[in-house]
């Protein structure tokens, strides 16, 4: 099996812009034009290289322009500009995001970056990362943030939303079979199997890049909410333990559930994010999905169903078990406008911005100071994420890399591996390491 190619986490910051909008992502563009135009050459400039061009002030999803209107805020009180350098596929032919994102931030070609958990965590290790602990909104974060984001004893990013990823739930189709909401793993069983008997030929709908997700809920609830985390991750990077040993109870469940039909592996296996299973869960022939749970806000993916929508964590042994992996804006330790970058990003994460950022997307605030009006389809997701309890899908902490390396392992699953080869994998990398 080839290593993590960053591209499943590429994914992730889809979900991420899915939120934010991707307005703009399939224009042309020039890596190193200034896209914004009508800059005061007086003005000092810090530059962003991210996915996304400036967002069009008359877009209709003003979700997207929720980060603008914080950089806006940020430049006036700064009087500096950021500049966006954008990555396009077009640009670039086969090269990922991600791929694109590490050379350009190992040769210091911008200040400000949006990054991805394996990408954080590459870069971080490789020290070309500032250490962003000195700002004052890093003193707000939650832990979670602070634990997906630390290297080395060093806050490597910060984001400006809390990326979480649940069940997306049919709640009429539930209610129809009288099925209550399910909190664990053998309550979802049955569920499918009810749904199945009558006639929903595939109870869950799933995508190629996300399905990881239901396969953390199980390995990793205990390791995350039973006690003794730290302990736990040593004893893995220490080897130990397996990662193999908590990953197997995730990967029999997600085989169990192909093997009774419940998820179709053939077309989960071709399907991309969203715009694969989402029709079938739009038109009410699939019950269940599996998304970023931001895609709710958006007019762009499952934005005003003809439903009643909930959004749940995953039925785990601790109960419904939210998912959390983590992106964020991280600073070149060599960039050339270092200091500007570091006040700007500051300010873009400030409780103030945060404020304004959250109560435009409803997204969980990475900052313990930003409560969050959410819409009603996602409080028992924002609810339990409140309460400290969820899983890890990235940790900075961990030796292993969890997210992308799940996703292409959940892909031999559903390409036909047994568990006993899938967890094989998980072994031979963590040998390697």
């Amino acid at each position: 099996m080839k290593k993590w190619n960053r591209r499943a986490a590429a994914l992730l910051l889809l979900g991420v812009l899915l939120c934010t909008a991707l307005t703009a992502c399939g224009q042309k563009g020039n890596k190193d034009k200034n896209l914004a135009g009508g800059r005061e050459e007086a003005r000092s400039t810090v530059y962003l290289f991210g996915p996304m061009e400036k967002s069009n002030p008359d877009a209709k999803n003003v979700a997207r322009n929720a980060f603008d209107m914080t950089v806006m805020k940020a430049e006036e009180e700064l009087n500096l500009t950021m500049e966006y350098r954008t990555y396009t596929a077009e640009n670039y032919q086969e090269k990922t995001y991600d791929d694109v994102l590490v050379d350009r931030v190992r040769s210091h070609m911008d200040d400000l970056y949006l990054m991805n958990p394996d990408s954080i965590k590459l870069l971080g290790e490789e020290g070309q990362l500032a250490d962003l602990s000195d700002l004052d909104s890093a003193k707000n974060l939650r832990e979670v943030v602070k634990t997906a984001n630390t290297i080395d004893g060093k806050l490597v990013a910060i984001p400006q939303e809390v990326v979480v990823y649940g069940l997306f739930i049919n709640k009429d189709m539930f209610d129809q079979y009288g099925l209550p909401l399910p909190e664990k793993p053998e309550d979802l069983m049955e569920c499918c199997r009810v749904f199945k008997e009558n006639g929903i030929e595939t109870p869950i709908g799933a995508n190629r890049w996300w399905l990881e997700t239901i396969v953390f809920a199980q390995a990793y609830a205990d390791l995350y909410n039973g006690g003794d985390t730290e302990a736990k991750i040593e004893a893995l990077n220490n080897k130990e333990t397996k990662y193999s040993d908590y990953m197997r109870p995730g990967f029999e469940y997600l085989k169990e559930m192909i093997d009774k039909g419940y998820i179709d592996a053939e077309t989960a296996y071709t399907y991309e994010a969203i715009e694969g299973e989402g029709p079938d869960f739009l038109a009410q022939k699939t019950p269940i999905v599996m998304a970023y749970w931001g895609a709710a806000n958006t007019e762009t993916v499952y934005g005003n169903p003809d439903f009643n929508l909930q959004v749940i964590g995953f039925p785990s042994d601790y109960g419904p078990m939210p998912v959390v992996p983590m992106t964020g804006y991280g600073i070149s330790a060599e960039a050339e406008h270092f200091e500007d970058a570091k006040k700007l990003l500051d300010i873009i994460t400030s409780d103030e911005c945060l404020k304004m950022y959250s109560d435009i997307n409803h997204v969980i605030s990475p900052s313990v100071n930003v409560e969050v009006e959410c819409i009603d389809a996602l409080k028992p997701l924002n609810d339990r994420v409140n309460e400290g309890v969820y899983v890890l899908g990235s940790n900075a902490n961990m030796d292993l890399e969890q997210w992308g390396n799940t996703c292409l392992i959940v892909r031999e699953l559903l390409n036909g591996a047994s568990v006993d080869e899938c967890m094989a994998e998980f072994d031979r990398l963590q040998e390697e390491l």
